[in-house]
């Protein structure tokens, strides 16, 4: 009877998530959000930084019951704390001279100063410095993330962090699973631009709530959510490759119940909040169509630079609180279609063109609930739960890959702060709980070679978690953590990982950690680059988990240049493979051998990666950032000049990257102007690469590509709602020539288009405009 009560208790426990102890959103008094702005109980060293949405989270201490808000060039702000229901602060600038407000313009990346992890947090200003059509195009202005095509056939895109790929990045929405397994290839073309509210990037091993996927990092998008939007929103997007996108959002509220009652008081007073415990309820609505209408074919290569799209997504979202409960729900349904190949110009003269065909169906969805036991011990439980199930039906020429995923995923966690002594501290707080993980996919890879191969598989992954977290006021955080999983496939595996920050000054923040990383490869997935050739494929018999090693340090100076601060920092990253699944494109020009590093006596594999990033608003809405990011990613590979295995240079991957971005926004925030440049090089092609135009079947000495720059820029006016861009990418028209071999012959023997080292298209030019209904003063 006990046991069965104890179960029932848990199964309750499991339907309740995370719901803040004191939480709030912190504005400017035109309503905007105050991104990176401190909120901290008085006379001690316990607080937070607000997010991208002005949004705060922070437990409540014995000591005190007021809690201060502030801000670079505003007032500060002291409330008296009764109850904890959210918070409004509107903080008000303090700086008038002639009726001219001064403030200082908010840097659109934030460097948290006070979580014990390397974390970025991108917001939707810095989102809108470019296009940003889709998570793919979110980090043309950042230093830490590369994205680039894998091949120059289908428009597939890639991101890099710390010098490894994608598949080593956690990539989550709001916490849930999102760009993995199937959805690995074309994953961050699925998440729209204007739906996203903020990117947080975090570098390093990362917490272990999340799971044990995160290798050399982890990347965390925030979409819209009802209780926080406008009411409408649209974008509207076209550009020189005749790519048209229309988004469509609203958030509602659906009234339920008595609003709450806010006391409105003057900058500096110590006020109260009075509210009513009531319920509110919140629906909102995420639309997106794009298509790419006509089939371009630039360098005359007989293949079309991009392929035809046809993208349409639709999501509904809601909230509901009552007291202290909360719920969320997600769900969302897409649908792309990709049609790619020799569509060009040369088209109609060949008699058998070669056509890349491939559509996607998804379906996903998640649902959050909270609920907080005592506030003050701060303790509260909870869960998420989300399922996808993913469907693509591809052809490459007489390739054909089908495949479909289902994926179920629940993770209940519980917070408290410890208690000794009947007095709640709260210094040292502790996450515990359970996950579980289910993948099925139903998977065949036909081939002219070797035929029809079936790939099916499944894996169940339950886990459990422990999580401890130490703050002594705002110079050192500390947090440690271990997972312990058990894999259908692969069997028991334990993920310690620890992150510490350190602050002896106010201007001066260092940073390390160490920890593992654990993935289950999906070999085809993956490595989708490889499809669209004539490489025969040699795949190991028996796949193995990945597991790697990372460790870190970084450290960051926030010097005070006169009435400005630049921020310094400077970072290296290691990790080390224990096992990797190495994709080897040295050993056959025809083919490709994916096999374990382990089977390979000897083989290593490993990533070494620095940075060093300087920013600064020079002049009052003037910002600059500039870094240089040094990449060594080697891995055991054939060596076929020397007929040996050996310790080489990954192939396609850029040794460094250089940045340098600056914005200007005019007073008032009339016009915006944008200018970013890369310097990207050099990278070491694969034994065999055949440059076009080399002897005909021959394979001559591997070349490598030389630096390389590219120019972004983009103009934005702004008007009461809304507002007119107009911008160009890649405006030095570096382009790979012929990225394809032997494209006039696709079906011969030399044929591959996964040699992509570099733009495999030249400048573009975009036009858009963006409208927001803004939510009326409540």
């Amino acid at each position: 009877m006990l046991k069965r009560w104890f179960i029932s208790i848990f199964l309750v426990m499991w339907c309740m998530s995370l719901h803040a102890q004191i939480s709030g959103v912190v504005l400017d008094e035109h309503g905007e959000p105050l991104v990176g702005a401190n909120v901290y109980w008085a006379n001690t060293g316990i607080g937070v930084a607000t997010d991208f949405e002005g949004n705060f989270t922070l437990m409540p201490v014995k000591s005190t019951n007021r809690l201060v808000a502030s801000f670079v060039g505003c007032h500060n702000d002291t409330l008296t704390i009764l109850n904890r229901q959210p918070l409004t602060i509107v903080l008000i600038d303090e700086t008038v001279l002639d009726e001219v407000t001064i403030t200082e313009r908010r840097m659109g990346v934030i460097k948290s100063r006070t979580s014990a992890f390397d974390t970025q947090t991108i917001g939707t200003e810095e989102l809108c410095r470019a296009a940003c059509c889709n998570l793919s195009e979110a980090f043309e202005t950042n230093a830490s993330v590369d994205v680039a095509y894998s091949d120059a056939a289908t428009g597939a895109k890639q991101i890099r962090l710390l010098g490894l790929s994608g598949t080593y990045v956690q990539l989550i929405q709001e916490n849930t699973p999102a760009v993995r397994g199937l959805a690995q290839n074309f994953g961050l073309e699925y998440i729209p631009g204007p739906w996203m509210s903020g990117i947080q990037v975090s570098k390093g091993t990362s917490s272990v709530i999340n799971g044990y996927e995160a290798t050399s990092g982890q990347i965390n998008v925030d979409l819209l959510k009802p209780n926080t939007q406008n009411p409408l929103s649209l974008n509207l997007m076209f550009n020189s490759e005749t790519m048209a996108e229309a988004n469509i959002m609203g958030g509602w509220q659906i009234p339920l119940k008595e609003e709450e009652h806010v006391h409105h008081h003057n900058v500096g007073e110590e006020h109260e909040h009075e509210h009513c415990h009531h319920e509110s309820l919140y629906t909102g609505l995420l639309a997106h169509y794009g298509q790419n209408f006509m089939a371009m074919d630039g360098n005359h290569d007989s293949f079309v630079d991009m392929p035809k799209t046809i993208n349409a997504n639709l999501a509904n979202r809601w909230f509901y609180r009552h007291g202290d409960y909360t719920f969320q729900a997600f769900v969302r349904g897409l649908y792309d279609r990709r049609r790619a190949g020799q569509l060009g110009h040369h088209a109609d003269t060949i008699a058998n063109p070669y056509h890349i065909n491939l559509d996607t169906w998804r379906v996903e969805g998640f649902l959050k609930n909270g609920y907080v036991f005592d506030e003050e011990s701060g303790s509260s439980v909870a869960v998420i739960t989300a399922v996808s199930y993913h469907n693509l039906n591809n052809s490459y020429g007489l390739r054909n890959w089908k495949a479909d995923q289902l994926n179920a995923y629940l993770n209940a966690i519980y917070q408290g702060n410890f208690e000794g002594g009947g007095l709640i501290d709260n210094d040292h707080r502790l996450s515990a709980g359970v996950s579980v993980n289910f993948d099925k996919y139903n998977e065949t890879l036909n081939l002219p070679v070797t035929g029809l191969q079936d790939l099916s598989r499944w894996e169940v992954t339950p886990g459990i978690f422990a999580e401890y977290s130490y703050k002594y006021a705002d110079m050192l955080s500390l947090v440690a953590g271990v997972r312990a999983d058990y894999s259908t496939r692969y069997g028991f595996f334990f993920t310690p990982r620890m992150n510490i920050r350190y602050s002896p000054f106010e201007w001066w923040t260092l940073r390390a950690s160490a920890g593992m990383g654990y993935r289950s490869p999906n070999a085809i997935a993956d490595n989708a680059f490889i499809l669209p050739s004539s490489r025969a494929l040699h795949l190991a018999a028996d796949i193995k988990q990945e597991r790697a090693v990372n460790t870190g340090i970084s450290t960051t100076f926030y010097i005070p240049l006169g009435s400005k601060q630049l921020q310094l920092s400077a970072e290296y990253y290691y990790t080390h493979f224990l096992n990797s699944l190495i994709v080897d494109t040295d050993q056959d020009p025809h083919a490709v051998h994916i096999y374990n590093q382990i089977d390979l006596p000897g083989a290593k594999s490993f990533a070494h990666c620095a940075q060093v990033e300087a920013s600064i608003e020079v002049l009052r809405g003037w910002t600059w950032t500039a870094a240089f990011r040094y990449t060594d990613v080697e891995q055991t590979t054939y060596n076929s000049a020397k007929n040996q295995y050996e310790l080489r240079p990954k192939a396609l991957t850029n040794r460094f990257k250089g940045v340098i971005t600056t914005s200007y926004q005019t007073p008032l925030k009339k016009w915006q102007f944008d200018v970013t440049a890369q310097f990207n090089g050099i990278s070491r092609m694969p034994d065999g690469f055949v440059a076009y135009g080399d002897m005909l079947g021959g394979y001559g000495t591997p070349k490598p590509i030389t630096w390389y720059p590219q120019l972004m820029a983009q103009v934005t006016k702004y008007f009461r709602a809304c507002s007119l861009y107009l911008g160009a990418e890649n405006m030095t028209n570096f382009r790979q020539d012929h990225p394809i071999i032997d494209s006039f012959e696709p079906f011969g023997p030399d044929f591959d288009a996964s040699m992509v080292c570099a733009p495999t298209s030249g400048w573009k030019i975009y036009v858009g405009f963006r409208y927001d209904l803004e939510k009326p003063e409540e």
